[in-house]
């Protein structure tokens, strides 16, 4: 049985949250709040197993519950917001970065045409939710050493030039991508392409939320646009990306792989095509094992492939199972990701020129 503490300001979408959640056989309530102040007070009191977290809230809004929930008494998080303003959504982002693992669209009202999906996607979210070991978040974020330079990192085959990195992400992907981006250089040399496992509805938000945190060119990717150097592109909901030769963007309504659209695996096996042994590639947190395979098939054609580590993982399972595969030359953190590209990209690009 999973206790759910369900933490939402307006008493009609509380008892709608009650109504969806508790229908599941799996599912308890075990409390309410409606406010971040009361929040605080239920998980004391019930320690739930899974959060469902409001953002706009009285008293104590969502960002600032989560941020202390987590680092006192660290419990999974689920974000579920009734905002369509992408300006907003970025709010939810914040939260993730504060510790939440997910954000998910509000169900849609009984009656909708969506409404059996949306409440499908809620209690699938809770299940999954509550099976992850979330750690403390604290306030002050650790020091660690300095990143391995490429000529002590042990590499079999060093691309001539690097032209490109590619990145996959899923549950906790969003404030690894922000802190890489974050720790990149302005003038940073090579275009970034991202598939962000995500709930449909807040891609634009979370680009505007990377761009503004990051300080770094972010679009959601479009369709046949040429790719930058230093700009990110992130894959666009509903849509496989990949890229073709000449360095543009192909965004298509081709099948689910590994049941995702967008997939890694998709944009991983283009980017092994196009720019084989210049191309840098990575696994971050999540669940499943999306793009694992094409990672090992990059590595093998030449290309530097790195993963997540396990310990700041959200879940290991896509980093892991790249592991598993020996498909990563570079086991990394989340704060080391960084440095090790620039020095990548830095250090190859003077032996190729």
């Amino acid at each position: 049985m999973i206790n759910v503490l369900i933490v939402e300001d307006s008493p009609v979408v509380r008892e709608f949250l009650i109504h969806i959640l508790s229908a599941d056989a799996g599912i308890r309530i075990a409390g309410t709040a409606q406010d971040g102040e009361e929040a605080l007070d239920a998980v004391r009191r019930h320690r739930p197993d899974v959060i469902t977290m409001d953002i706009h809230m009285p008293k104590l809004n969502g960002l600032e519950a989560t941020r202390r929930i987590m680092e006192t008494q660290p419990t999974p998080i689920i974000v579920v917001s009734g905002s369509e303003d992408p300006r907003e959504v970025v709010t939810t982002f914040d939260a993730m970065e504060a510790g939440a693992l997910a954000v998910l669209r509000r169900p849609t009202g009984i009656g909708h045409p969506d409404h059996e999906a949306t409440a499908r996607e809620l209690v699938q979210t809770v299940k999954l939710m509550s099976e992850v070991k979330v750690v403390r978040r604290w306030p002050k974020t650790r020091r660690t050493g300095p990143a391995p330079r490429p000529v002590e990192m042990g590499l079999a085959q060093e691309p001539a030039k690097v032209r490109i990195v590619a990145i996959g992400a899923s549950t906790g992907g969003p404030p690894v991508l922000h802190t890489i981006f974050a720790g990149l250089p302005k003038n940073f040399p090579v275009p970034l392409l991202v598939v962000q496992h995500m709930a449909p509805g807040f891609m634009q938000g979370f680009v505007e939320w990377l761009a503004e945190s990051s300080d770094r060119p972010v679009h959601v990717a479009r369709h046949g646009e040429s790719v930058l150097p230093g700009h990110v592109y992130v894959a666009p909901d509903e849509c496989q990306m990949k890229v073709v030769h000449g360095g543009k963007i192909a965004l298509t309504q081709d099948e689910l792989e590994n049941g995702l659209r967008p997939s890694v695996s998709y944009l991983f096996r283009s980017i092994a095509e196009v720019y084989g042994c210049n191309a840098v590639a990575g696994l971050l947190t999540g669940m499943g094992r999306d793009g694992a395979e094409e990672l090992r098939q990059l590595k093998e054609k030449g290309a530097v492939t790195f993963v997540q580590d396990k310990a700041s993982s959200v879940v290991h399972g896509m980093p892991g199972e790249a592991i598993r595969l020996d498909a990563a030359m570079l086991v990394l953190p989340p704060e080391k990701i960084a440095a090790v590209l620039t020095n990548l990209v830095n250090h190859q690009n003077k032996q190729g020129a």
